[in-house]
């Protein structure tokens, strides 16, 4: 039995959602799988020891990373190194299937270029557009973003683009990176 920790930061909840989704496909496979958002690691710390493996995912907003997420990789670059196996991109211009491809993805390749820790294994996942559940400048600057990429700009709209077969993929996937020696 693989032992593996699905580390998120979410600011809306979706990627928490995606890293459940992560989280229980894993569980199936018979294998023990926690989650931990990045404010509990930072104010709980992690045993790295514990785990196989790590799987590390975090969500765009305005073009970029919570700082939060720059901060960990820096200060955790070693045990990310050793431990970690992915790391997983959830943004909304991926709706676009052409926006998946990591190569095609600029809010992913943005992570490479200014993460201290360089994953070899990466995934971009679709995002969540929830008008209704942010505040009024989200709102509107979201909805300018969107009107400037022809995306859903209906402030009632609620629209999951995450493909959630696609999830289970990558969770599968995740188990095959997972070597007896790490």
């Amino acid at each position: 039995m693989k032992s593996v920790l699905v580390l998120y930061y979410s600011r809306g909840g979706h990627t928490a959602r995606i890293s459940r989704c992560i989280a229980h496909r894993i569980q199936q496979q018979g294998h023990q799988c926690e989650m931990m958002d990045l404010l509990e690691a930072e104010k709980e710390g992690i045993d790295w020891e514990r785990w196989d493996a790590v799987v590390f995912g975090a969500c765009v907003l305005y073009g970029t990373y919570d700082k939060s997420v720059f901060a960990f990789c820096s200060k955790h670059l070693q045990q990310l190194q050793a431990k970690a196996i992915s790391f997983f991109s959830v943004n909304v211009v991926a709706r676009n299937p052409e926006k998946r491809i990591p190569e095609n993805n600029r809010y992913l390749q943005k992570f490479l270029e200014l993460s201290a820790w360089k994953p070899q294994d990466v995934k971009v996942i679709a995002g969540k557009v929830d008008y209704p559940s942010w505040g009024w400048l989200d709102k509107q600057m979201i909805r300018l973003i969107m009107k400037i990429t022809h995306g859903p700009t209906d402030p009632k709209a609620v629209i999951d683009y995450t493909d959630y077969q696609d999830l289970e993929s990558y969770a599968d996937h995740l188990l095959t990176l997972i070597t007896t020696d790490q």
